[in-house]
């Protein structure tokens, strides 16, 4: 070190000729679907139009002059036949019970996922989109009810009350593009709910046959699958082979398959990576590269799937496969109607079709904000809703499409004349609920600033994902103080994702102006960068001569050479005193706040550098220009209404008195 304290101030960094192009790529986080929310939500987006190509798709081939194939061609047996032993149906069951399991463990692993790690770990906050989900699903069912009471169509009253994941986020994001995270969370939730209510009314109502022995096997490879989380090896392959051998004792006790599905996603485990686990990772990779031999190429593969959670390798694995292969295939042999001379006729006075329609369009936005009401009366105990009412009812229109389910259920509970009636209703279900929802957030769009604001002031407070304040006395911030909006990065000054996002933070707090205030905390991969440690202590040296943000911005921009002489160089060219800088290095003097960055991001959470929080929320997905301004607006919009509700409430106190 002797040689970078003596290191001549001619040495200057130099200035970069033009400041970085923002970066606007994607990501390594953005490219890695570790199923979050956000990726879960964009995936599901882009699967709305391929899901709605495959129904125009089978519309198109059941009215076209070989419409008689379509059925033709579903209707085609398939067996599989493994000693004495077959499974036997056609085409279409092989999709519906078959293909659609995997549909259904991937709503279950997202809800598992959430229940972990989401929004729902606070159990408290269930009361409301459970209770919702109810309510959207028994008003329908009444309101069918009310038209085919008596009726040979009574039956098929759970083909009014399911609503359609993919269908319904795609049209939210194509109705309100900046829709809050909260809401897309809230119709994510009441999806599965309903979905899993759905498959207990198949299993319970829409089956005729039950196997007991065959129920029996069913239960006890259930209770197996859970005990396998205590296994210390070989779970990934014993799981497969239990799964599917659930899959065939449900296929033969009678009851719909598609459960296993569900069974399993609840089961898998869903945590975030350990940052002990990822340097184990790092470790084994590393020995693997200077003796590259089978027995350590294992450990280091071993290693680095372990670390991430098996929810997680699930959902990146099968929810594209899902979203844009098994659901559109679904859709592919399900919603063909072929419209014969009377069927249109006959369909506008069907008690099935319009108890559908009327109970998606109607029953649903009435049944999920009625019962969003009563679970969050203070008399009940209940808690405040994390949505304004006219949210929850724009997004109970949204949940009146039903589609995936909705065919499943009409396919068990009719046959001949009444299906295609049946499927008329859906259809139509799908085209007019989106109309509604439009309207709803049109209204809600031109609501009075001092309505939006109360409606806002009365929801429930954000759940903190940051742990530990920011705290001005301590932390490095650019910025106001009391700006709105605070973003805090966990950053390692020699990780080149933190490098691309520093051009991308500058556009930020440049657009935003005194809005945002931005916040740098320490989290150096010393695993994977050998100058981390030391460059995050330079910085603390260097703010402790009250040139934090100097240092700061020199490092980033000479990533690739933060050595113990290029840092004396930058030290020197900044005017500090470098003897005292070098005493401090050499003393480790800041080494504990270091340390004290290092356990809030373990507190909160992080593993990995950039992450990004926006006022104490964790964000997830990309963080180019784009990604970050949305979330950011989001977040000053929502905090700008909140101050409003909040100036509102002091100002009605006194005349209250």
């Amino acid at each position: 070190m002797a040689d970078a304290r003596a290191a001549a101030p001619a040495a200057a960094v130099p200035e970069p000729e033009e400041p970085a192009a923002p970066y606007s790529g994607r990501t390594a986080w953005a490219r890695s679907l570790a199923a979050p929310v956000r990726d879960f939500l964009s995936t599901e987006t882009g699967s709305a139009a391929v899901l709605l190509a495959a129904a125009l798709a089978a519309l198109v081939w059941a009215n076209s002059p070989w419409w008689h194939s379509y059925e033709s061609v579903w209707r085609t047996t398939l067996s599989i036949r493994l000693g004495g032993g077959t499974l036997s149906t056609d085409l279409r069951h092989w999709i519906n019970e078959g293909v659609m399991t995997f549909f259904f463990l991937v709503v279950g692993l997202e809800a598992k996922r959430e229940f972990d790690m989401g929004e729902l770990r606070e159990r408290r906050r269930l009361a409301i989109p459970v209770l919702a989900a109810a309510g959207g699903m028994a008003v329908p069912v009444a309101i069918y009810e009310a038209f085919n009471a008596g009726a040979p169509g009574a039956h098929g009253w759970g083909a009014a009350m399911s609503t359609d994941t993919a269908f319904a986020l795609g049209a939210l994001a194509l109705l309100t593009p900046r829709a809050a995270t909260r809401l897309r969370v809230f119709l994510l939730t009441l999806a599965v709910v309903d979905d899993m209510f759905a498959l207990l009314v198949i299993a319970t109502v829409y089956t005729s046959h039950v196997s007991l022995p065959a129920l029996a096997a069913a239960a006890g490879l259930a209770a197996a699958l859970l005990a396998l989380r205590f296994a210390p090896a070989w779970r990934r392959e014993v799981s497969i082979v239990l799964g599917v051998a659930l899959w065939v004792a449900l296929f033969k006790s009678g009851i719909d398959p598609v459960i296993a599905g569900l069974a399993v996603g609840l089961a898998t485990a869903a945590y975030p990576p350990a940052r002990e686990d990822l340097e184990r990772a790092t470790a084994l990779t590393r020995s693997f590269r200077e003796q590259p031999t089978p027995e350590l190429a294992r450990s280091a593969q071993l290693s680095l799937r372990s670390a991430i959670s098996p929810n997680e390798r699930l959902q990146y694995g099968l929810h594209p496969w899902t979203s844009y292969v098994f659901v559109p295939l679904f859709a592919l042999a399900n919603a063909g109607v072929h419209f014969s001379g009377g069927l249109i006729g006959n369909a506008v006075g069907s008690p099935i079709t319009l108890g559908i329609l009327f109970g998606y369009v109607l029953g649903k936005p009435l049944g999920i904000l009625g019962a969003s009401l009563i679970a969050s009366r203070p008399a009940l105990r209940g808690p405040r809703p994390s949505l304004s009412w006219a949210s929850l009812l724009g997004g109970g229109a949204i949940a009146g499409i039903g589609f995936t389910v909705s065919l499943l259920i009409s396919s068990l509970a009719f046959s001949g004349q009444r299906l295609q009636e049946a499927k008329l209703g859906v259809l139509a279900s799908a085209l007019l609920a989106p109309a509604v929802a439009w309207s709803v957030f049109a209204v809600y769009r031109r609501l009075p600033r001092r309505v939006l604001a109360r409606q806002i002031g009365a929801t429930a407070e954000d759940i903190l994902d940051l742990a530990g304040d920011v705290d001005p006395q301590r932390d490095h911030i650019r910025g106001p103080d009391d700006a709105p909006v605070t973003l805090v990065e966990y950053g390692d000054f020699e990780c080149p994702y933190c490098g691309q996002a520093e051009s991308v933070i500058r556009e930020l707090l440049a657009s935003f102006g005194d809005d945002v205030r931005y916040v740098w905390r320490h989290l150096p991969l010393n695993d994977v960068h050998g100058h981390a440690q030391l460059a995050a202590e330079a910085a603390e040296a260097a703010a402790s001569q009250g040139k934090f943000w100097e240092m700061y911005d020199a490092m980033l921009a000479h990533q690739d050479e933060l050595t113990p002489r290029q840092l004396g160089r930058i030290a020197a060219e900044l005017g500090l005193d470098v003897d005292r800088f070098w005493d401090q290095l050499r003393g480790h003097e800041h080494s504990s706040r270091v340390a004290d960055d290092v356990s809030s991001a373990d507190a909160s959470g992080v593993s990995g550098t950039p992450t990004f929080f926006i006022n104490g929320r964790r964000h997830y997905g990309a963080y180019d220009v784009g990604a970050l301004t949305q979330a950011v607006g989001a977040a000053l919009r929502r905090a700008r209404l909140t101050s409003s509700s909040e100036r509102t409430a002091a100002e009605a106190q006194p005349a209250s008195r």
